[in-house]
Parts: C-alpha cells; structure tokens; sequence
C-alpha cells in the first residue's frame, strides 16, 4: 500500500527500514555472479559472509549464507574467484542494510569463462573494435612514454630497463596499479584514461607478467577494452607470455608478446640506428658517386664526337654543299636560258619565212577588194572594180580593166 507522509506527519526510521524490509522480502530469488572479494569463516559460526563484486565496475553487495552451503564448494572457492550465487535479497531492519542471502553457490569454470570470453570478442569485433583500419602507427621515436603496471612488478622492471638501454633518453609516465584481483579493472582503466589526457605522452604501454586464465581476465574487461578503444593516444598491449590472448590485445593498437617485446617495439634502438644512418650515408654517397661517374663518361663520349672536337667542319661542308649547289643552278638556269633563246632564233626565223611581209619584200602584191578579202582567183573581180594593192612598202588602188 502506498504511505502517505508530509512534514507534519513523518514516519519514524524504523518504520520506513520495515517498509522497504516488507518490499525487499516480496522479491524471488536470482541468480547473481561475481567475484568474492571479502570472505569471512569464523570458526563456529554457523554463517558465512562474503561479499561479492562486479568486476567491470566498482559495486559490491554483502551476502550471506550457511556454513553447510560454502562448505560445499569451500575446496575450489576462495577470495577472488568468480561465482554464480542462488540468493534472495534480505534486509536487515536494525542497520537499514541490503545483503543477499545464499542458498547454492556454483563456481564459474575456466572452460565457461573462456566461452564468455569467446561471445563478447565476436561482439565486440562486429562493432569494429579489433578493425585493422581503426589502429593507429606508433611514433618512430616517442619522447614520452606512458606505462601502466603493477607496482614493482616485474613487468615495470622489464619495459623501463629495456627501454633506457635502447635509447637513454627516453622518459616514461608511470601508473602503477593493481594489474590481479577486484581492483585491476577501474585501476587501469583509470591510468589509461590519464595517460591518454597528458599530451606529451606519445604512447601508452599496458604491461603485466604471464598468469592463469582467472589472472588475466581483468585484460579482457568489456569496461578495459571500450577504454582502450577510445584512446586517442596509441596503446601497446604486453599482457602474459606468447600464449597469452587477452581481449586488450585485439583492440590495442599493436600487440607485444611480452614486456621486454614491448619495449622494444615502442622504443628503437640507438645502436641499430646510428648503424641504419651509416648505411644510409654510405649507399647515398655511393649513388651520387654513381651519377657523378655516368654523368663524367657520358660527357666525356659527348666532347669526344667530332662536331665537338672541330664545330666548324660541318659549317664548311654544309658551306662547300651550298656553294656546289648555286653553281649547279647557274649553269643550269645558263643551260635553259640558252636552250630557250635558240628555239626563240629557230621560232622566229620560222615566223619570218612564213610572214607575208616576207613574200612580199620579194615582190608580190595582194589584192583585196572593198571588204577586205583577197582576191584568190579572177572570177571574183568585175571590170571596173577598184581593188586595194598592198605591197611591201605600203599599198595603192588598182582597177580592173578586163
């Protein structure tokens, strides 16, 4: 039933801690799972009292149950194991205080996890997480670099001696964290987050040491890996041994197989370096060289042809060439000038000889009658038709008598 309450009449505290005992206690039972991060056996005590995390955040919530259930599963269940718990929500009026209380509890097994782990990397690699195209190069020589580890580990040891004795000068940022157990998700998670907001850091190195499948299953986190993911800063992931394939190494931007595999994929060598320039410097100078020498030999052939060697020969043969040829003309227009002027001699005394003027220097008249025709016969002309003599030197008017 709903309580109506105002400020001039309240409900005591007891009251409303049964209230809320009364609502809790009409709840079914669930199935819960976590991991045990408290574990409380007193010797004697017919109950037990655990508390039970969730390891992808930072919530936690008491449970209780009898000493004959944890008994049950007391050999393969200690703190840090993850269970699945049969339970029902309980309050207890007195403190105001939620737990739950245990009727069975099943501890989870690897083959299990390792099936869970299977489902939420197809999940998470359909939302492109693990995309090759989404991963970002690593600078060739970062200045600062960011390392989450555990503190004192030997992984810290391995990247940062590693990495000084391949290049001195580098420096690093280092989170130390819990990297095993309840606390290693939000502590990395965290560090990663911090690293990734300091600009000079160039890039971030998430190292730990090999370990069982329950160890390193804070590094396949879904929290840990969508923080990663979305990092603008490169993340290396150098999680376990060769074997070792946590989540965080798909969705990092490079994998290194080891700490020390880290280092030196992230940092290059000084050595190797100063090697790479000298052969660098060397091929350099033996291809200029190289050109130098082709260059030298192709010009020395190019002075060595002769119209280097003496340029005005070709001028003095194209200049003999051009001279032959105005001669060749000349006598050849001297030839047709001459052939031309004596077929005009030979046309002219033909012309001549078959002129009539010539016919008549030699004496001979032609007769014309009034309209200009010759007379050709004498059966043209009538008596006393006057007639046009041309001769030679002029002409004269003639008449036919008979």
């Amino acid at each position: 039933m709903a309580v109506t309450t105002s400020a001039e009449s309240p409900l005591p505290v007891s009251e409303v801690s049964r209230l809320i005992g009364g609502w809790i206690d009409r709840l079914g039972a669930v199935w819960v799972e976590g991991q045990i991060t408290q574990l409380s056996r007193r010797p004697g005590a017919g109950m037990v009292f655990l508390t039970l995390r969730d390891p992808s955040y930072d919530i936690s919530v008491g449970v209780t149950c009898r000493r004959q259930v944890f008994e049950a599963v007391a050999d393969v269940v200690s703190e840090g194991a993850r269970v699945i718990v049969h339970c029902k929500p309980e309050w207890y009026a007195p403190r105001g205080q939620l737990s739950l209380r245990a009727a069975e509890i099943r501890p989870v097994g690897v083959g299990e996890l390792l099936a869970r782990l299977e489902q939420l990397k197809k999940s998470l690699a359909r939302e492109g997480l693990f995309a090759e195209e989404r991963k970002k190069p690593l600078p060739f020589l970062p200045q600062l670099v960011g390392l989450v580890c555990g503190r004192a580990s030997a992984a810290e040891r391995d990247v940062l001696e590693n990495a000084r004795h391949r290049w001195p000068a580098v420096r690093f940022e280092v989170r130390n964290v819990a990297v095993q157990g309840v606390h290693a998700v939000p502590g990395v998670v965290q560090a990663v987050k911090e690293l990734d907001d300091i600009d000079e850091v160039d890039v971030i190195i998430v190292a730990r040491g090999g370990g069982s499948v329950e160890d390193l299953l804070p590094f396949s986190d879904e929290q840990l890996v969508r923080a990663v993911a979305a990092c603008r800063t490169p993340v290396v992931s150098a999680i376990g041994h060769e074997p070792d394939n946590p989540l965080l190494d798909y969705v990092a931007d490079l994998r290194a197989s080891t700490p020390t595999d880290a280092a030196k994929k992230v940092v290059p060598d000084v050595g190797e370096e100063f090697e790479r320039v000298r052969m660098l410097r060397d091929r350099a100078r033996r291809c200029v060289e190289a050109f130098l020498d082709r260059e030298e030999r192709g010009l020395a052939h190019a002075l060595a042809r002769p119209s280097i060697q003496d340029p005005h020969r070709m001028i003095d043969v194209r200049a003999e060439e051009v001279t032959a040829l105005i001669e060749r003309s000349r006598r050849c227009l001297r030839h047709q000038l001459d052939r031309a002027d004596s077929e005009l001699a030979h046309t002219h005394a033909r012309v001549v000889a078959l002129s009539p003027a010539a016919t008549l220097k030699r004496g001979y008249a032609v007769l014309q009658r009034s309209d200009g025709h010759a007379v050709r016969s004498a059966e043209e002309v009538r008596p006393g038709e006057a007639l046009r003599a041309r001769v030679s030197e002029g002409e004269f008017t003639v008449r036919v008598d008979a």
